[in-house]
């Protein structure tokens, strides 16, 4: 019987299922770095495990480290000091993590994380060398031997974060960086089978998908951050979200996560100023397209409001970050 003033939350604490993996609730942990917390060359630091070891502590569902890059030139490195998994130097910090993770009960996800023309240094490449207005670096072009290295990075970086003890990875296909860079036309203006065409521009993502899940086989979450809403100008038209979607899911996602916003954008998504669950329903727009399970994001922050995105069937699971920062008794 519920108490006066007692929620309801049949549905957010409800056990989930993905694949071979069951959840003990549907809230996951999304991505979320503290840049100082790592060293210049890629390596976690003593100071970021014990952040993680008090986040693996939540009770989340399923719960996501840090984006990583993938690839040894760093490129791919969004900041100074982003973390790598390139390597298996990197991985016993990252076994930490997942042991932490698992100790708590929840499913771990390891991010994959190339910042192509976001990256905040000369070395930065993406589908074209064309500058983000946010950034001072100029990216070089990848040319298709520079696109098949990239992608094997890719596919790389899962298969270490599967033998750091990882249950999956995400790929970080949305907020502007390399594979939105590939897949929009504001910035993909190639003529080879990389560009072009709708269907060119996707490859890209999908060729990561799909080599992923062949080199980690059957039961490895594979989860996509699909940009669902880019709110820069020339972004993909929904039908080409959709179309991209699609594509991801056959190419063998276990889950799809919503992506709002590239990081140029000059629409507010995570402000306070921004309505709570204001981009649920673009998670609920795609659901009738897709058959894997969707994850709704952004200003997701206390739980009535997680429950009716549940409830209302616009998701089948939430992601949050700076809610579990400020409270990481949350679930």
């Amino acid at each position: 019987m519920t108490r006066p003033g007692e929620l309801k939350l049949k549905h957010l604490f409800q056990p989930g299922q993905f694949g071979k993996f069951k959840t003990n609730n549907m809230v996951k942990y999304g991505a979320c770095c503290v840049s100082n917390y790592n060293t210049r060359d890629g390596f976690i630091t003593p100071r970021e495990l014990a952040r993680m070891r008090v986040i693996a502590a939540t009770g989340c569902g399923i719960i996501t480290n840090q984006g990583a890059y993938p690839d040894p030139l760093g490129e791919g490195k969004s900041y100074f000091r982003q973390v790598a998994i390139f390597d298996d130097k990197f991985l016993p910090q990252f076994e930490t993590i997942a042991q932490y993770i698992h100790d708590g009960g929840a499913v771990a996800i390891q991010q994959i994380l190339h910042a192509g023309r976001y990256g905040y240094h000369p070395l930065s490449v993406s589908s074209m060398a064309v500058k983000a207005p946010i950034n001072p670096f100029t990216p070089q072009a990848l040319g298709a031997r520079g696109v098949e290295s990239t992608i094997r990075d890719y596919v790389r970086s899962a298969v270490l974060a599967r033998e750091a003890g990882y249950d999956g990875v995400e790929v970080m296909g949305s907020e502007g960086y390399l594979i939105n860079q590939f897949v929009s036309p504001q910035v993909n203006r190639r003529s080879d089978t990389w560009g072009g065409t709708a269907e060119n521009r996707r490859r890209f993502a999908v060729e990561i998908v799909s080599r992923m899940r062949e080199a980690v086989g059957p039961d490895f979450i594979l989860i996509y951050r699909l940009s669902m809403l880019e709110l820069v100008p020339e972004g993909l038209a929904w039908d080409e979200i959709v179309e991209q979607a699609k594509s991801i899911e056959a190419a063998g996602a276990t889950l799809i996560n919503t992506g709002i916003g590239w990081h140029e954008a000059r629409v507010p998504t995570i402000a306070t100023s921004v309505p709570r669950a204001a981009f649920a329903g673009v998670t609920a727009k795609l659901k009738l397209h897709v058959r894997v399970p969707l994850v709704a994001t952004n200003r997701i922050n206390m739980p009535e409001v997680a429950e009716k995105i549940l409830a209302g069937g616009q998701a089948d699971m939430v992601s949050m970050a700076r809610p579990l920062l400020a409270d990481p008794q949350w679930p």
